[in-house]
């Protein structure tokens, strides 16, 4: 038996241990139906802290159709990723979401988390064996809304492939973790960094990451990208505008192969440019899972969680709790309409007996 923690330690003492205290002092100086109430609180609150330990069974698995590999997609979102010079006249996004379903096709049995970046960085997919969840988020993939466009930084999701990636070594350090990084690496906004001209460095990446590659897509000649704002009528293949740079005139982005190396470079894996849709098999057949987890990572761990009682038995107390409420509420209307009626009565008997005086 091991503990996952759905929550940080400090986050389930912060908010459970003041609640549990409560309970308990009002248990303890409670009576009657009350004491009964507090005592059913006092259950949530330990039914809540057994669900966010996360009780789980470990089983360790060799060979099967289990990979011990962790494929991690970082997607370039931003508006230059429309850019229609992918295979002639087709958005580089295109032969993104091409290659994406490939490597999972390459890699069966992996587990599988999506970053995406464009104004902001964000995880779209945390680690899954459903390598059908990737198909879909890849088949829905469109470019940033060109209104909230803040420009191309190809370090964005950096701070957040860092935690995510250490993270995963922290949680299963037997793990075969790989990177691959989508852009053009178009660089128009980046942090200011020294680190590499421009955009900060990778490099402290590389001791966690065992394999991958950086694909650029884009062409130096470069291509022109159609305005969207977020619904199907913009976008590519409609009569949508072109986005426009300063002078008025249609922007034009082209790729930046040597951010694109550089960032490969920093990580450790390799780049390749992407300008049509093609094999990938010759990106992932260097990666040897067996080899790289000859330093004894090469068995999977897997856990089966076990919160599920303390689940049941939360549902089961909020539904008690729900109808223990239920019937206070019309014991305090009817109270409240009694009074109401008595202080009516004697308003009126004062009125008569005032009348009567008179």
């Amino acid at each position: 038996m091991t503990l996952r923690m759905l929550w940080p330690v400090w986050a389930l003492a912060a908010v459970l241990v003041p609640l549990l205290a409560l309970c308990v002092w009002r248990l303890r100086t409670s009576h009657g139906e009350r004491r009964l109430d507090w005592a059913r609180r006092t259950a949530m609150v330990a039914c809540v802290a057994v669900i966010g330990l996360c009780p789980a069974i470990p089983s360790t698995e060799q060979g099967g159709l289990v990979s011990n590999a962790e494929l991690y997609f970082v997607v370039d979102r931003t508006g230059s990723m429309a850019a229609e010079d992918y295979n002639g006249s087709e958005p580089r996004l295109h032969g993104v979401s091409h290659d994406m379903v490939a490597l999972t096709q390459a890699l069966p049995g992996s587990r599988y988390a999506i970053i995406s970046f464009d104004s902001q960085a964000t995880r779209q997919l945390p680690l899954t064996t459903d390598a059908r969840a990737v198909r879909s988020w890849a088949d829905t993939l469109r470019q940033e809304i060109t209104a909230y466009s803040a420009g191309s930084s190809v370090d964005r999701p950096l701070d957040q492939l860092r935690e995510t990636l250490t993270a995963a070594a922290e949680r299963n350090p037997s793990n075969v973790r790989l990177v691959f990084f989508f852009s053009d690496g178009e660089n128009t906004n980046g942090s200011g960094s020294d680190a590499s001209d421009g955009f900060e460095s990778f490099a402290d990446l590389a001791p966690l990451i065992d394999g991958g590659a950086v694909l650029g897509y884009g062409t130096a000649e470069g291509g022109r990208m159609r305005s969207y704002d977020g619904t199907s009528s913009t976008g590519y293949g409609t009569d949508a505008p072109y986005i426009t740079d300063d002078t008025g005139a249609d922007a034009i982005s082209r790729i930046d192969e040597t951010t694109l190396r550089t960032i490969a470079d920093q990580m450790g894996v390799q780049y390749t440019h992407r300008i049509a849709p093609s094999e990938v098999t010759s990106l992932v057949d260097d990666i040897d899972l067996e080899a790289l987890a000859e330093d004894g990572r090469r068995d999977l761990t897997t856990y089966t969680d076990v919160y599920w009682p303390a689940a049941v038995l939360l549902a089961m107390l909020l539904a008690w709790e729900a109808w223990d409420l239920s019937r206070e509420v019309p014991k305090r209307r009817r109270g409240g309409a009694g009074v109401a009626v008595q202080q009516r009565d004697t308003q009126r008997a004062e009125a008569l007996a005032g009348r009567g005086s008179r």
